[in-house]
C-alpha cells in the first residue's frame, strides 16, 4: 500500500491561440514548452524524487501520436526530460507537467506523474498527474474491484486513473447515444462526442468517493484540460489565463515570474471547484464538491512553498512574531546571553518576524549567522 508522503507540484499550459500566433508575436515554435519548462524549474524544490510531461495535438492525423510523455527519475530528472523532446512537442496545444517529492514509501519511475489511459478512441485517453494524499484509498481500491476492474498496481496514482477513466468511458458512451439518436455517423459520432463530453459529469462522479487533499490535474486525447482542488483546501493551487494562454502551478509565484504578472493576475483554485478548459479554449469553474471548513496544509505554506509569495511570506513573518513570548520564557529572558538564528533556510523570514517582535519589546538582540546549508552540509543544528 502507498502511505501518506506526497509533497509534490503541478504546472499545466494551454495555448489558446494557433501555433502561428506564438511564432510570429514571441519568435518561437515553442512558446508552450519553454513556459512549461520554466514553471516546472521554478517548483524544482518540489520534485527532488522525479519528474514527467506530456503534452497533447489536437491537430495530429490519424495515425500519428497527438498524445505524448515524458518521464525520468533524480533531482536532474527536469534537464533529463526536456532533453528528450521531439519537434512534435512543439506541434501541440495542452502540455502537463509534475514534479514528485516522496518522503517515504513506494518510489520508482512507474510511480512518477503523469499517469497515461491509452484508448483508440481520442476523448477516452487519459492522463493524470496531481499533488494528492488519499487517506480512503482501500475502498476505492474495493470499489472498483467490486465493478469488475483489476488495478495492475495497489497506488493511489493508478487507482485514481483506472476510476477515473471509468467514469470518463461511461461519459463517452453517453454522448455516442446521444448522437446516434441524433442519426449521426461515422466520423460525424466522433467529432460529437469530442464536442461535446463534460468533464464536470466525470469528476463529480469520480471525486466525491475521496477523502484527503489533493489538487488532481488531468487533459484527454480530444482536448479537454482540467484542474480541481479538494473541498477542504489542503493543497494548493493557482491559476492565470488570458487570450493567449491558460496557466495554472501549485505556486503563485511560479505564475508571477513566469509570466511577468502582479499579485492580483493570479487567481486562487476555490476549493471544490474544478478549472475546466474546453477543446475549443472556453473555459469554466465548475463546483464539483460543496467547500468545507478550510484546513489548508502548514507544512506546505511554513516551509514547503516559495518564500517569494506574498501571503506566505506575510504568514512565516507572523509565525516568528507569534514565538516572541515562548522564546522569552524558554530563556528566562535573558536576552544578553542569546544569540538569536535560523536553519534551515525557510526558517529565515520567520527569524525576522521574531527578532522584530522581541524589538518591538524594546529588547536589544543579538543575531548572527550560524550554519550554511549547500549540498554537503545536509543535517540541522540544534544550538
Amino acid at each position: 500500500m502507498e502511505q501518506l508522503k506526497h509533497e509534490c507540484g503541478v504546472a499545466l499550459v494551454r495555448l489558446l491561440k494557433p501555433q502561428s500566433y506564438y511564432t510570429q508575436k514571441y519568435g518561437t515554435q515553442s512558446y508552450g514548452l519553454n513556459k512549461l519548462y520554466l514553471m516546472m524549474e521554478k517548483q524544482h524544490n518540489r520534485g527532488q524524487e522525479g519528474a514527467g510531461i506530456a503534452c497533447v495535438n489536437m491537430d495530429a492525423a490519424v495515425g500519428t501520436e497527438y498524445m505524448l510523455r515524458e518521464k525520468a527519475l533524480g533531482k536532474d530528472a527536469i534537464t533529463e526530460i526536456f532533453d528528450r523532446i521531439t519537434p512534435e512537442w512543439t506541434e501541440a496545444q495542452l502540455y502537463m507537467g509534475h514534479l514528485r517529492y516522496s518522503t517515504t514509501g513506494k518510489s520508482g519511475l512507474q510511480y512518477v506523474h503523469p499517469f497515461l489511459r491509452r484508448n483508440n478512441w481520442r476523448a477516452k485517453n487519459l492522463c493524470l498527474c496531481g499533488n494528492f494524499n488519499m487517506t480512503n484509498i482501500d475502498e476505492i481500491f474495493d470499489k472498483i474491484v467490486q465493478q469488475g476492474q483489476s488495478p495492475r498496481i495497489y497506488s493511489d496514482s493508478y487507482i485514481t486513473l483506472e476510476l477515473m477513466g471509468h467514469r470518463l468511458d461511461r461519459e463517452v458512451e453517453r454522448c455516442y447515444a446521444e448522437a446516434k439518436e441524433k442519426g449521426l455517423e461515422n466520423r460525424a459520432v466522433t467529432r460529437y462526442i469530442e464536442d461535446n463530453v463534460q468533464m464536470a459529469n466525470v469528476l463529480r462522479t469520480t471525486m466525491s468517493d475521496y477523502d484527503g487533499g489533493y489538487v488532481m490535474c488531468g487533459m484527454t486525447g480530444s482536448g479537454e484540460m482540467f484542474a480541481m482542488r479538494d473541498p477542504w483546501g489542503i493543497r494548493p493551487a493557482f491559476y492565470y489565463m488570458d487570450d493567449e494562454v491558460m496557466a495554472l502551478a501549485s505556486e503563485r509565484a511560479v505564475l508571477q515570474t513566469t509570466f511577468d504578472l502582479q499579485v492580483d493576475d493570479v487567481r486562487e483554485l476555490p476549493a471544490g471547484k474544478a478549472l475546466i478548459v474546453h477543446k475549443d479554449g472556453s473555459s469554466c469553474l465548475e463546483t464539483i464538491l460543496e467547500a468545507k471548513e478550510q484546513a489548508r496544509c502548514s507544512f506546505e505554506r511554513i516551509y514547503f512553498s516559495r518564500g517569494s509569495d506574498r501571503d506566505i511570506y506575510r504568514e512565516r513573518k507572523q509565525l516568528g512574531q507569534q514565538l516572541t513570548e515562548p522564546i522569552l520564557k524558554a530563556i528566562g529572558g535573558e536576552t544578553d546571553h542569546s544569540v538569536f538564528s535560523f536553519i534551515p533556510n525557510t526558517a529565515e523570514v520567520a527569524f525576522y518576524g521574531m527578532v522584530e517582535g522581541l524589538r518591538n519589546k524594546g529588547l536589544n538582540v543579538r543575531s548572527e549567522k550560524v550554519a550554511w546549508k549547500d549540498i554537503k552540509l545536509r543535517t540541522f543544528a540544534r544550538l
